[in-house]
């Protein structure tokens, strides 16, 4: 979901209005630059860029320059990017930050406000909106981390959906195969990243969004725990679901990532993660719930690489064992859909105030005014017992640990779809099937505990499988050591998509 505030909303909804209706389009492929004297980011992680420009072996104007030459070569097959920062990152590369990052080129989603460029949310309704005049905390600890944004990247409008095609730029590509999708919400930074563009891309989570475009881009995607990162300020209602995070290639900054975004002192919710640099010794209890939250079974090449995954952490050591999650993962889903569909009538009524009597078939896709149409037939009363039912999975959640200390299931309960299976511009029913798809990511969100998708499966054809641990609130570093043992045990880091930079 969104971290636009209410008055950026209804700014760009009045910009739209002026100019009636906005056509559905894409972007331009930005004019080729000048060609950087040479590619110094190579197959280097976020890292490994920082290192050699810390060591002098280029600079990091070299590796922003380099990244754009990227983009601008990517773009046009992959669709990832809504606005280039080009100009900014060239002026910001000199003066980069001393941080784990210093001088690493990023993509920001663009749902997160960056001072001077305008956030368009994947929507008609903002496709004129001003320059953010601000940025959160959030945005200034990546700057104070030494990255160096060069755009901000695609995402569904509002975040919405699990896949991104939104009518305002339309779709996302995956490098596996670009007939399909690069997952949602994060899917530009996803598919900038898979492709080579950036060594890592800021993304956001609210129901699965960093999980499962990292899923379906063979990548790292760590969502952290509620309360675990710095807060951007956005008022998410009695159940705060979404987060921020990153999309990457290594464990390792993915871990770095986290360290340099969470809340430390009289902030902070839980204690702060000191860097985890490598795999624990400790042997966990893993529970293997391979049917969906909703007890279907998923796809069967699906079933089957999770299931090895099962087998490799048994010879590790771990002890694995078939487990179910005690919550009812029909009345779970049911409720996330509708408090998520709250959000979308939120939203309509703000475009509606900014922009009256402009079409709103014009301003928002079908499926955002689907998902409001729903939350107000269903009203007040069926928003309170959605809220109850989240808390109390919540509570159900917690109780599992210890008796496991990590539970493992699929990321999606399918490899990702074609582009066009989850288009925004489907009947609202269609959009309901998704709660098959993507059937055990939004528990997670819903109880505010971290979770983490690893590239460890693949498809007969090829496409990426992703593998979902969670642990118990504030447990990262049990995530993370088990993401490093399994980085050595089933390594992805020499796989590379067809289309990469």
């Amino acid at each position: 979901m969104t971290d636009i505030s209410r008055r950026r909303l209804m700014e760009g909804a009045g910009a739209v209005a002026l100019a009636a209706a906005v056509p559905a389009c894409s972007p331009k492929a930005p004019a080729p630059a000048a060609a950087a004297a040479g590619d110094v980011l190579g197959d280097l992680d976020a890292l490994g860029v920082a290192e050699k420009i810390k060591a002098g072996e280029f600079t990091a104007g070299e590796a922003v320059e380099a990244a754009i030459a990227r983009a601008q070569k990517m773009q046009p097959a992959l669709n990832f990017l809504v606005t280039d920062m080009f100009d900014r990152a060239r002026a910001d590369a000199g003066k980069a930050a001393a941080g784990p990052f210093t001088g690493v080129p990023t993509l920001i989603k663009d749902l997160l406000d960056v001072t001077g460029f305008p956030t368009k949310a994947g929507c008609r309704a903002l496709a004129g909106a001003p320059p953010a005049p601000t940025q959160s905390k959030y945005a200034d600890a990546l700057v104070a981390a030494g990255l160096v944004s060069i755009g901000k990247s695609t995402t569904p409008e509002f975040g919405f959906t699990a896949t991104t095609e939104p009518l305002l730029t339309g779709p996302t590509r995956n490098p596996w195969n670009t007939e399909y999708s690069s997952g949602g919400s994060s899917g530009g930074a996803a598919a900038a990243v898979d492709a080579g563009v950036v060594p890592i891309a800021h993304a956001s989570d609210g129901g699965g969004s960093i999980r499962i475009p990292a899923a379906c881009c063979g990548l790292v995607g760590l969502k952290p725990s509620r309360g675990r990162e710095i807060d951007t300020g956005r008022d998410q209602g009695p159940v705060p679901i979404s987060v921020n995070g990153a999309v990457t290639k290594s464990v390792r900054d993915t871990a770095a990532w986290l360290v340099a975004t969470q809340r430390t002192g009289t902030v902070k919710v839980f204690e702060p993660v000191e860097m985890v640099t490598g795999p624990s010794t400790r042997r966990l209890k893993i529970g293997l719930q391979i049917k969906t939250l909703l007890g279907k079974d998923p796809d069967s090449e699906v079933a089957a690489e999770i299931a090895a995954v099962g087998e490799a952490l048994k010879v590790l050591g771990h002890d694995v064992r078939e487990f179910t999650a005690p919550v009812n993962g029909q009345t779970v889903s049911d409720a996330f859909t509708l408090y998520w569909a709250g959000m979308a009538l939120e939203i309509r009524e703000e475009i509606r105030k900014a922009a009256p009597g402009a079409p709103l078939e014009q301003l928002l896709e079908p499926l955002s005014l689907g998902l409001a149409d729903f939350a107000q037939k269903q009203g007040p009363a069926a928003m309170a017992r959605a809220v109850a039912a989240l808390k109390a999975a919540e509570r159900s959640y917690a109780g599992i640990f210890p008796g496991i200390d990590v539970l493992l299931t699929p990321v999606l309960a399918r490899p990702t779809v074609k582009i066009g299976e989850f288009a925004p511009t489907l009947p609202f029913e269609k959009f309901l099937s998704i709660q098959d798809y993507v059937a055990y990511t939004p528990l997670i969100n819903a109880v505010g505990a971290p979770a983490i998708s690893l590239p460890l499966g693949w498809t007969a054809s090829g496409m990426p499988i992703g593998a979902h641990f969670c642990a118990k609130a504030g447990d990262e570093k049990t995530l993370l050591e088990l993401a490093y043992e399994m980085e050595e045990t089933r390594p992805w880091k020499d796989r590379k998509a067809p289309t990469h930079a």
